[in-house]
């Protein structure tokens, strides 16, 4: 996982949150400084190990890495104490393993600067502890579950579901000790990790309420006539997707399989809670319009706990000859054909390829002159950033010329205006071929050089830079 981090592992989105993270380490502010429309615990976190290795995508990779596989080996830990049966417990282990660990979307998602890493650690942390404080006299277990669980929430809303779950859940099984008592030191730890966030919205009430509420719930779906359809195929597409769907009819034999599998009261209530969880998880993502598939990455870790029960119960009807072991072997092996294949067919940019961009810009572009092009482009050529472009995905917005001054928000049509009147020295375009052929019409640069799927524009021929009407 690590090697992939360092060589194939790329979302394009990762491009304005690994920018972000450097205009944090460079001193900037989210959402008073700049467009940002997430929630910012994993930009600051990004931002400090930047601060500590220096402002390099490998770097933030690693990490990223590491830390998802941190909540691997968790998980994975805990699906080998699930089990008496001692032959099974190496078995359940590799099961785990195959199913979370070596999940494509895992891969995809777990090795780059967004928020899926962070979040998927945080949530299986605060699903560990959680369970540990309802057997316990003493709080602070809900106290590490309620700031593991509003950390995940405030480094991205995707995971904000669970924290409800994991209160009501607590609030219902707890052994021993005062569960208001619980209750309150849980959201304690919650709000703690919301700090960040208030002092931002101290400072920039309505910054903070546009960038983490208004702009999903009114403005993420602007300019997206078939976010609908789009919607609808993302929440039927599993069933095409192997490791989905067998993760997902291994849960629910898991489910059904629990009371005839032996265990314990506390036990068949922490597996109502991956239950919860999934669901909660599942449910508040299919609702985010428009939505995707890496959104559902935080139902993986507890579909597989459940998912575990259900494989050891089929191979035990199936009165497999072979030992458990050699049974999860060929599991592994599956999952690993599954990896591969995911891994070749989803190619599409890589980090070092676009290095090349970045360095063609650098040798073309004179000192202190301004640029347009993707986040990436800035964050890999450390050049400065104009306002309102540490978000693409802003310039789709019409608000007022006073709202978008405070929002740091510029509208398509001005950059455009800008572009032909030759505000930018150079002009990096990637995969948009409309883009792409707009500005040749235009006649505004007389050189160009393609570089993978990304054009680069300079030597501007004319600078007729109009006052904004």
């Amino acid at each position: 996982m690590l090697v992939f981090s360092q060589t194939r592992s790329f979302f394009w989105d990762e491009g304005f949150h690994i920018l972000a993270a450097y205009l944090i380490r460079a001193g900037k502010r989210p959402y008073l400084d700049f467009f940002f429309p997430q929630t910012p615990l994993n930009a600051y976190w990004n931002a400090a190990w930047m601060a500590i290795f220096g402002p390099s995508w490998r770097v933030v990779h690693a990490v990223a890495t590491l830390v998802t596989i941190s909540s691997i080996v968790l998980i994975v830990e805990y699906i080998f104490g699930l089990f008496s049966d001692q032959r099974w417990r190496p078995a359940a282990a590799f099961v785990g393993l195959a199913l979370f660990g070596l999940h494509a979307r895992v891969w995809m998602v777990g090795t780059i600067s967004q928020a899926y890493p962070i979040c998927l650690l945080l949530l299986v942390v605060a699903f560990r502890t959680a369970i540990l404080a309802v057997a316990r006299p003493r709080s602070n277990m809900c106290a590490l579950a309620g700031l593991c669980a509003g950390a995940a929430a405030a480094s991205s809303l995707l995971a904000a579901a669970a924290s409800p779950v994991l209160l009501i859940w607590i609030w219902l099984y707890n052994r021993v000790g005062n569960r208001w008592i619980k209750t309150a030191v849980f959201l304690c730890g919650a709000m703690a990790a919301f700090i960040p966030v208030l002092m931002l919205f101290a400072r920039g009430t309505h910054q903070v309420i546009f960038n983490i509420l208004e702009y999903h719930t009114l403005y993420r779906r602007v300019s997206w006539p078939g976010a609908t359809a789009h919607d609808i195929g993302v929440a039927s597409d599993w069933m095409n997707s192997s490791p989905d769907l067998l993760l997902v009819l291994l849960a629910v034999a898991g489910f059904f399989f629990i009371s005839k599998n032996g265990f314990d009261a506390p036990r068949r209530a922490e597996f109502r809670l991956c239950l919860w969880l999934s669901l909660a998880i599942g449910a508040q993502n299919l609702l985010a319009h428009p939505t995707f598939p890496m959104y559902f990455v935080f139902m993986i870790p507890f579909l597989t706990v459940l998912a575990v029960v259900g494989f050891r119960a089929l191979a035990e009807r199936l009165e497999n000859p072979g030992s458990p072991l050699a049974a999860a072997m060929v599991l592994v092996v599956i999952t690993v054909v599954c990896l591969s294949t995911s891994i070749y067919e989803n190619y599409s940019y890589t980090w070092p390829e676009l290095e090349e961009v970045a360095a063609k810009v650098r040798q073309v572009t004179p000192m202190d002159a301004a640029l347009w092009a993707p986040e990436h482009i800035y964050f890999l050529s450390r050049w400065p950033v104009p306002t309102g472009m540490e978000h693409a995905n802003a310039h789709k917005l019409q608000l007022s010329p006073a709202e978008s001054a405070v929002l740091h928000v510029l509208p398509k049509a001005e950059v455009d205006r800008q572009i032909k009147a030759g505000a930018f020295s150079t002009a990096v375009v990637c995969e948009d071929d409309d883009q792409v052929n707009a500005m040749k019409e235009w006649k505004v640069y007389s050189q160009t050089a393609v570089i993978q799927d990304c054009t680069v524009f300079w030597q501007v021929e004319k600078r007729n830079l109009q006052p904004t009407p």
